[in-house]
C-alpha cells in the first residue's frame, strides 16, 4: 500500500517490488531492484526513507525516517524480518538480521553484520566490516561491543549519547506523560494520510 503523508508520496521504480501487504508511507524513495516484502513498513514520518539498489526489506521489518535522521539504506542491503531501522544510515552491503534494532543517528559501516537481535544504539558508529554477535549491543563513536550481561559498562558509554534528546527531543528525566503527549501529537499527523494506490 502506498500512502501520502505530510504531502509527500512514495517513489517506486518499475524494477522494484512492494508486496500487497507492505506499506510505504510518505517521502519513501526506493532504489532500482528494491524488494519490500509482506508486512514491512517504510514510513517517512517527518524525514525521508531512501534505499539504494538491490535492497531487500523482509517481512514485518520497520524502516522509519525522522527529521534530522533520515533512514538511508545503501546498495545491496538486507533488512531481516522484524528488524527495526529508525533514523539510521546503513551503508552498502550490510546484513541486518532478524530482530535487529538500529536507532536514530546510528551508522552501520559498509559490509558490517548485525546478527540476530543485536542493537546499534543511538548516535553510534559501527566501523566497516564489523560483526555484532547475536544479542550484543554496539554503542559509541566508534562503537564498542558489549554482551548483554555488561549493562553497567554499557551504560557508562551509552549515557552520553543522549537517547531521549535524539529520539524524543527532550532532556533525560522528562516525565513519560510529557513525552507521550508530544508523541500523540506527532503521530496524529497520520490522521491526514491518503491512500494512493
Amino acid at each position: 500500500m502506498l500512502v501520502e503523508h505530510r504531502g509527500r508520496r512514495p517513489v517506486v521504480p518499475d524494477s522494484a517490488y512492494v508486496a500487497p501487504s507492505a506499506v510505504l508511507c510518505g517521502a519513501v524513495v526506493l532504489g532500482e531492484g528494491a524488494r519490500v516484502l509482506h508486512g514491512a513498513v517504510l514510513t517517512a514520518e517527518d524525514g525521508e526513507v531512501r534505499t539504494g539498489t538491490n535492497v531487500v526489506v523482509m517481512e514485518n521489518a520497520l524502516v522509519r525516517g525522522r527529521a534530522g535522521h533520515p533512514a538511508v539504506l545503501g546498495d545491496a542491503v538486507l533488512v531481516g524480518p522484524h528488524a527495526h531501522v529508525n533514523g539510521a544510515t546503513i551503508e552498502d552491503e550490510v546484513f541486518v538480521a532478524t530482530g535487529v534494532s538500529v536507532f536514530p543517528g546510528a551508522v552501520a559501516g559498509a559490509r558490517s553484520e548485525l546478527r540476530i537481535n543485536s542493537v546499534l544504539h543511538v548516535n553510534s558508529r559501527l566501523a566497516p566490516e564489523t560483526v555484532v554477535p547475536i544479542g550484543w549491543i554496539a554503542v559509541g563513536d566508534p562503537a564498542e561491543l558489549f554482551s548483554p550481561d555488561r549493562h553497567d559498562d554499557l551504560w557508562e558509554v551509552q549515557r552520553g549519547l543522549d537517547f531521549p534528546g535524539t529520539v524524543y527531543g527532550v532532556p533525560r528525566g522528562t516525565a513519560m506523560r510529557d513525552i507521550m503527549t508530544r508523541q500523540v501529537d506527532f503521530y496524529g499527523e497520520h490522521r491526514n494520510d491518503r491512500i494512493i494506490d
